[in-house]
């Protein structure tokens, strides 16, 4: 079989989660979406995350770190007493702000900077694969007594791409880089001994041949996505249709929940 197409070789290529990858993908769509088409069963880390937010914005102040385009933040309208959404990019938070919610207000910042409010501002906050940096300054914002929860993905996240795939997707490692990064986060923060980080373990189906592609090119260029098409999509094909099952293509899906009660 054919070598299958490295993305990265692309000019346009921009490495995934920086900054500039980020404000690419603003200008692009204007919010933080996942383009491909995948079924997660349970245990559903996305599902109960979700479900422990609902129970704890009710009548709160509440802050969302790394809100994205702020369809997660706007769900919690009717239910919050007050929420804000922060973030980086300013294209997510001027798609945020077209919303019309008088209790709701987005603000661009800089997590690894200090925040942007007043001492114990806040009831509640939580942080959908948001940046952890946020955790180094999140303790004075938040009434002592209030609650945090954090959604991040795991570091051995869909580990079986890069071996059916190889050359497409970067080959996996063993390290856990992102729950070193989330440890001393909570460390610097003087929050890693009031909060627990549980890991969950499940699996994610893909539904077709593109939508690897799109796992693998997400936030990219059309051409950097048009080129895999154009030289690999064959390849892609093929291995997809002698792995997967009728559910789909199935690989690794795990994620980091912290979840704490600030005490000062």
């Amino acid at each position: 079989m054919k070598m299958l197409t490295d993305p990265t070789t692309h000019e346009d290529w921009i490495p995934p989660h920086t900054l500039p990858w980020y404000e690419q993908l603003g200008r692009l769509s204007g919010q933080y979406s996942l383009p491909w088409n995948a079924s997660i069963p349970e245990p559903n880390a996305e599902a109960i995350f979700e479900e422990e937010v609902a129970k704890l914005v009710e009548n709160q102040m509440v802050l969302d770190i790394g809100c994205g385009h702020g369809d997660f933040t706007v769900r919690w309208a009717q239910q919050a007493k007050e929420i804000v959404g922060i973030d980086i990019t300013s294209d997510f938070i001027k798609t945020g702000n077209s919303h019309s919610f008088k209790n709701v207000a987005f603000i661009v910042g800089d997590t690894k900077n200090k925040l942007p409010f007043n001492d114990n501002e806040f009831d509640f906050a939580y942080n959908r694969k948001g940046p952890t940096s946020a955790f180094l300054d999140l303790k004075r914002v938040i009434k002592s007594g209030g609650r945090i929860i954090s959604l991040h993905p795991g570091d051995r996240l869909s580990p079986e791409l890069s071996r059916l795939f190889p050359h497409l997707f970067e080959p996996s490692s063993e390290e856990k880089p992102i729950l070193e990064r989330i440890k001393r986060s909570l460390e610097s923060g003087r929050l890693l001994e009031q909060t627990t980080i549980e890991m969950i373990i499940g699996a994610s189906y893909l539904k077709s041949p593109l939508d690897v592609i799109k796992v693998r090119c997400f936030g990219q260029t059309s051409a950097v996505h048009e080129m895999v098409i154009r030289e690999s999509m064959n390849e892609i094909e093929e291995i997809f249709c002698k792995h997967a099952t009728s559910d789909g293509l199935a690989v690794t899906s795990q994620a980091y929940i912290v979840r704490g009660t600030v005490k000062k």
